[in-house]
């Protein structure tokens, strides 16, 4: 029997739309329902590739008798965390602060104008190793809502009002050497054995390595650009990466970058996409640019729609078992190569008999001295077999500020290998933005199955600009710079603090939370507010409107007061720093003829800024033909005919 999920379109609300739970999407109707009844709600936020939600899902929502208790005494509500970042957000600082920590699935119990009085993340069905259980919990909720509510709400007021105050502090400190602290900061975790920041488990943070890469370039620092190629090469060896796929995984649960947390996710791809390219640029490794082509391939094979937009993620678990789907034992090995083939193959992915992860194999070239050896067509064998084994779940929504990383991703991968496959892929994911998730000015945040989601955040805003920008710079077309211009002062009518600084993560207008939180930490991707400092510098050096410059330094101003106690945390703002202190070089070209345009564009730096002017006296034709004006590290040099 189908509950109030079954008409929505998030793949992870389906996934739970024939629960015996008595779902309700986040919405009016359960919230009039809650107080009609006046009954608690039980929020559960999610995504669909979530292990720990699928684990929960079956062991708890499966369950009639929890399902019993849920909807005898709760208002129940589900929230794809992906289409609704903003509550999400909220609602993780909330777990964050009953907790210490927070994660995946999220579980809040709150009232129905929407004031948490207690959180978690996942619970077993009954108690076990000192952790609550799901059903002693839901009891204890139920009788205390019923016999000493006020006790409740007082909890509730406290934890709003904490987090309030935390919202509201401001510092007004500005901080010059926040680069240097923070390099520093990556330099004292860096793991110079394994590669990677920190103990296990160990995230990507491509943003981290871009901030390491563009410091090394500005300042010649050999120590920040060894960080960064130990940590992509370790990774590319690792199984982290898929090796007979493509494509990166979540991330490890070792130090070694051994075994993944197996979820592929559609930011984490782009993301490390761009940080690979940049370091290939900067180090001339090609085995950086062999990563990062690798994982265009497998994103362009999995994960792209026929409209030519991108999905969200691929599952961690298949068959109910988690990486069943990556792992061989070796005699699948030998079975599909045969045997002298697979015994080079073993030998050199690290295939063995015992396994080297719960008993069967992840392929990896930790051990191997050969990382460019030609097993083409042994990896293109085992991958058709791979696929014809079992089957992955895909999470086939489309969400705006993801795509817009990967068509960002895309652009820079063009602008590295001069290969047109990437730029028209990136083209082919604007035009399906442009007509599925926008509408003038306005961009929302998600769509799947002919329905976009109505609401929008700073992310989606931020990202996008991004993505505009990206795709000037490897097509100069204009068109693509006046869009990104729109779509930023949008940004600022829109989120902008005019009085304290920052962005919102939601538009005042329209949040229906107890906060409004301004993002500022770069987590598992960049903040909006960092990401928005890069655009707003990247903009004033393309187009010199000073508006953009006095709203960067009054970001600056902001985001630095912000990053003074942790600035490795804000790698993408120190990046957007970086290239304001030291701006790439300008270029500004006049052309003599416009088919000398494609010349120009398969030449185009990977990070520059350039610029189409028309001949007049400032900028004249030097021997009647087209002429380059350059002018980098604050000079500029004599006009030329060279590029």
């Amino acid at each position: 029997m189908s509950n109030h999920l079954k008409n929505e379109t998030s793949p992870y609300l389906l996934q739970h739309a024939e629960n015996p739970v008595d779902w309700y999407p986040w919405g009016k109707e359960a919230f009039e329902r809650a107080k009609e009844e006046e009954k608690p709600i039980f929020l559960s936020i999610g995504y669909s590739t979530c292990h720990w939600c699928h684990v929960m899902a079956h062991e708890s929502f499966e369950n009639e008798d929890i399902a019993g208790l849920l909807n005898r005494y709760f208002i129940s509500i589900k929230v794809d965390r992906e289409e609704r970042p903003d509550i999400d957000s909220v609602y993780m600082s909330v777990c964050q602060a009953f907790t210490g920590s927070g994660g995946w699935p999220m579980s809040i119990f709150m009232t129905w104008d929407k004031r948490p009085f207690l959180a978690g993340t996942y619970f077993p069905v009954h108690s076990k190793y000192g952790a609550p259980g799901l059903d002693d919990l839901l009891k204890a909720v139920a009788h205390r809502w019923e016999q000493n509510r006020a006790e409740l709400l007082r909890s509730a007021d406290q934890i709003i009002e904490q987090l309030q105050q935390s919202e509201s502090g401001h510092r007004k400190v500005d901080n010059k050497e926040l680069s240097k602290m923070a390099v520093k900061m990556l330099s004292t975790d860096f793991d110079s054995v394994y590669g990677g920041f920190g103990p296990a488990p160990k995230f990507p943070m491509p943003h981290n390595l871009l901030f390491l890469t563009l410091y090394a370039k500005q300042t010649d620092n050999q120590g920040a650009l060894k960080m960064v190629e130990k940590t992509l090469t370790q990774m590319r060896k690792g199984g982290i990466f898929d090796q007979i796929g493509y494509g990166f995984s979540r991330y490890s649960t070792d130090q070694y970058f051994l075994a993944p947390h197996f979820e592929k996710m559609l930011y984490d791809n782009a993301l490390l996409i761009i940080a690979y390219a940049s370091a290939y640029a900067t180090a001339k490794e090609l085995l950086y640019l062999d990563a990062a082509e690798k994982t265009a391939q497998y994103v362009l094979r999995e994960m792209i729609s026929p409209g030519g937009g991108f999905y969200s993620a691929q599952d961690a678990d298949s068959e109910g078992v988690e990486g069943k789907y990556y792992t061989f034992t070796l005699d699948e090995i030998i079975g599909v190569l045969g045997k002298e083939k697979g015994r080079r193959f073993s030998e050199n992915f690290d295939i063995t008999r015992n396994g080297n992860f719960e008993g069967v194999n992840i392929p990896n070239l930790l051990k191997s001295s050969d990382l460019h050896g030609d097993f083409n067509d042994e990896i293109q064998r085992l991958y058709s077999y791979r696929t014809k084994r079992s089957r992955l779940h895909l999470d086939d929504k489309i969400l705006l500020s993801w795509n817009a990383m990967m068509i960002a991703a895309l652009s820079i991968l063009y602008r590295t290998t001069r290969n047109e496959v990437y730029l028209q892929a990136a083209v082919n994911a604007q035009r399906f933005v442009e007509k599925n998730l926008s509408d003038g000015p306005r961009l929302f945040t998600s769509w799947r199955d002919g329905k976009r989601q109505k609401n929008s955040v700073l992310d989606d805003y931020a990202y996008y600009i991004a993505a505009l920008t990206e795709l000037y710079h490897s097509t100069l077309n204009k068109e693509y710079l006046e869009k990104a211009e729109q779509f930023c002062m949008e940004a600022v009518k829109r989120f902008a603090d005019n009085e304290e600084g920052g962005f919102y993560l939601s538009d005042p207008a329209e949040t229906e939370l107890f906060i409004n939180p301004k993002e500022t930490y770069d987590g598992a991707i960049p903040s909006g507010n960092s990401i928005m400092t890069y655009n707003l510098v990247r903009l004033y050096q393309l187009t010199e409107t000073e508006e953009y410059v006095r709203l960067a330094q009054k970001q600056f101003h902001f985001m630095s007061a912000q990053a003074q106690d942790y600035p490795a945390g804000y790698s993408m703002f120190l990046c957007a720093k970086l290239i304001y202190d030291v701006p790439p070089e300008q270029i500004a070209i006049v052309l003599k003829d416009d088919s000398d345009l494609e010349m120009i564009k398969k030449r185009l730096p990977l990070l520059a800024n350039v610029i189409l002017v028309p001949e007049s006296k400032e900028y004249p034709l030097l021997n009647d033909s087209t002429t380059f004006y350059i002018c980098r590290d604050h000079t500029c040099l004599a006009p030329t005919n060279r590029f």
